[in-house]
C-alpha cells in the first residue's frame, strides 16, 4: 500500500467521523428535547437539551458546506422579523430583572430558531431514511421519558422518591413526582417524569400520539413496525392520563376532531379497537378496584370552581392592562413574570396560556407575527398531504406513509395550538424539534413526484 493511498483513506474517514458526530449530536437533541428537569445551575440555568443543541449546531456550521433549502430561509426570515419586534421591545423594559430577563429569552430565541433552520437542511441533505430514523430518535425520547414517569410514579407509591436517586446526585438540584393533594390519607401523585410539570408532559404527549397515531393505522398489517408502534402508542396514551392534565386532554381531543372526518373509517377496525381496548380495560380495573379514591380525585380536578382553573382563565385580564400600556410590542420578552411578581408573589409565574404571554410580552406585533408563522407551517403540511395524496396514486411506497404523517402533524399542531390557551409549552424545545420535522416532510419527499426519490 502506498502512501498515496494511505493519505487518501484518511482523507476519506475524516469526513465521515465528521459526519457521524454531527449525526450523534442532532440525534441526542432530538432524544432529550422533553428532558426538562435535567439541567444545572450555570449561566443561569442550562440543561441537558440546550448542550446537546449548541453541540450539534456548531458541528452542522463548522461541518456543512452545501446551501440551504428555502424553506431553512423562510425561517430565517421569520427570525429576523421576530428579532426585529424583540428587540424594539427592549426600550419598554426597565429593570434590571427584566433586562436579565430578556437576555434569557433572547439566547433561547435564536437557539430554538438556528436549531429549526439547521435541522431542515440537515434533514433535506441526508434524506428519506435518515428522516425516518430522526423521527424515530425523537419518539423513542417521549417513550424513554414516560418510562422514567412509570418508575418514578411505582417508587413514589412504595414511599421513595427517584429523582433523588438519580437526578438530584447529577444535576445537584431538588426534585420529585408532582403531589395535587391528600384523599383518605393518601398522595395523589401525577406524573411529571422528565419535565417540570404535569401539565407540560400532558401536553407534549399530544405529538407523538396525534403525530404517528395516522401513520399506524395506514401501516402494512404485517409490516415490522405495527406491533410496535401500537404499544408504543398505547403506552403513551396511558402515560398521558396519569398526568391528569385538562390542558393535556383538551389538547388531544382537538387534535382527534382533525383526525375524525379523514380516518373515521379505522374507528372499526381491528388495529384500532385492539390496543385502546386493551387499555380500557386496564384503566376500569384501575377505577374498579380504587373507586372511592378516583371519584373524589376526578371530581376536584373536573371541576371549574378550583384555584387552579381561576388563575388559568385570570391572567387573561392581563390583555387588556397590556394593550392599553404598550400595545404594539408588549412588555419585553420573557417578562411576563418580572412584572406580575407583585400579583403572584413568585418571581418565576408563568402566564398559564401561552398566549396570554404572546401579548403581554410582544404586543399585537408579535401575535401577529406568531399567527402568520403558524399559517405558513399549515400551509407547509398541506403541501405535505397534497404530496401524499400524489405519490399514493402514483403507488409510491411512501405514499402511505407520508400523507399520514402530514395529517397526524396537522392534527399535533391544532391540539398543540389548543392546550397551549391553557397552559405554555410551545416555548419549550420539542415544540421546535416538531417545527423542523413538520417543515421538512415537503422538502424531504419531494423528489419522489418527479420520480427521483431523496439519498
Amino acid at each position: 500500500m502506498t502512501a498515496a493511498t494511505i493519505t487518501a483513506g484518511r482523507a476519506v474517514a475524516v469526513p465521515r467521523v465528521q459526519a457521524r458526530i454531527v449525526t450523534g449530536l442532532f440525534f441526542a437533541s432530538l432524544f432529550v428535547a422533553t428532558f426538562e428537569k435535567v439541567h444545572w445551575s450555570f449561566a443561569g440555568q442550562i440543561g441537558i437539551n440546550d448542550i446537546t443543541t449548541i453541540l450539534f449546531l456548531i458541528a452542522y456550521v463548522a461541518t456543512e458546506r452545501r446551501p440551504l433549502p428555502r424553506t431553512s430561509a423562510i425561517v430565517l426570515a421569520f427570525f429576523a422579523a421576530f428579532a426585529l419586534a424583540y428587540l424594539a421591545g427592549y426600550w419598554n423594559i426597565d429593570t434590571k430583572q427584566g433586562l436579565t430577563q430578556f437576555v434569557k429569552g433572547m439566547t433561547k430565541f435564536v437557539i430554538h430558531y438556528a436549531f429549526v433552520v439547521a435541522a431542515i437542511g440537515y434533514l433535506a441533505q441526508r434524506g428519506e431514511r435518515f428522516f425516518w430514523r430522526a423521527l424515530g430518535w425523537f419518539t423513542v425520547g417521549f417513550v424513554a421519558n414516560a418510562v422514567y414517569g412509570i418508575l418514578e410514579l411505582l417508587a413514589a407509591l412504595g414511599g421513595r422518591n427517584l429523582d433523588n436517586l438519580i437526578l438530584v446526585p447529577l444535576t445537584g438540584g431538588a426534585s420529585r413526582i408532582s403531589v395535587f393533594g391528600i384523599i383518605g390519607g393518601h398522595n395523589i401523585y401525577r406524573v411529571n417524569a422528565l419535565t417540570g410539570d404535569p401539565n407540560h408532559f400532558g401536553v407534549m404527549l399530544a405529538i407523538p400520539l396525534l403525530s404517528l397515531t395516522p401513520v399506524y393505522l395506514r401501516l402494512e398489517r404485517r409490516h415490522r413496525l405495527k406491533v410496535p408502534l401500537a404499544v408504543t402508542l398505547a403506552f403513551l396514551l396511558l402515560v398521558d392520563i396519569a398526568t391528569f392534565s385538562r390542558s393535556g386532554g383538551l389538547g388531544l381531543i382537538a387534535g382527534l376532531l382533525v383526525l375524525a372526518l379523514p380516518y373515521r373509517r379505522f374507528v372499526r377496525s381491528r388495529q384500532f379497537l385492539y390496543p385502546v381496548g386493551a387499555l380500557a380495560v386496564v384503566l376500569l380495573g384501575v377505577l374498579y378496584t380504587h373507586k372511592h379514591f378516583f371519584e373524589t380525585f376526578l371530581s376536584q380536578r373536573l371541576s371549574t370552581n378550583g384555584r387552579s382553573t381561576s388563575a388559568h382563565f385570570a391572567v387573561y385580564d392581563f390583555i387588556g392592562q397590556i394593550l392599553h400600556l404598550h400595545p404594539l410590542l408588549g412588555l419585553g420578552n420573557n417578562n411576563f413574570s418580572v412584572y406580575y411578581e407583585f400579583v403572584t408573589g413568585k418571581s418565576n409565574f408563568g402566564a398559564h396560556s401561552y398566549w396570554v404571554a404572546v401579548v403581554v410580552e410582544s404586543g399585537l406585533i408579535g401575535l401577529v407575527l406568531w399567527i402568520v408563522f403558524l399559517r405558513y407551517i399549515f400551509v407547509r403540511l398541506q403541501a405535505a398531504r397534497r404530496l401524499g395524496r400524489l405519490l399514493d396514486g402514483l403507488g409510491d411506497v411512501e405514499g402511505p406513509h407520508v400523507r399520514p404523517l402530514a395529517f397526524g402533524m396537522t392534527a399535533a399542531l391544532v391540539g398543540t395550538i389548543a392546550a397551549n390557551f391553557f397552559y405554555l409549552t410551545m416555548q419549550f424545545y420539542y415544540f421546535y424539534a416538531f417545527i423542523a420535522f413538520a417543515l421538512a416532510l415537503p422538502v424531504v419527499f419531494a423528489g419522489r413526484a418527479r420520480g427521483q426519490p431523496g439519498p
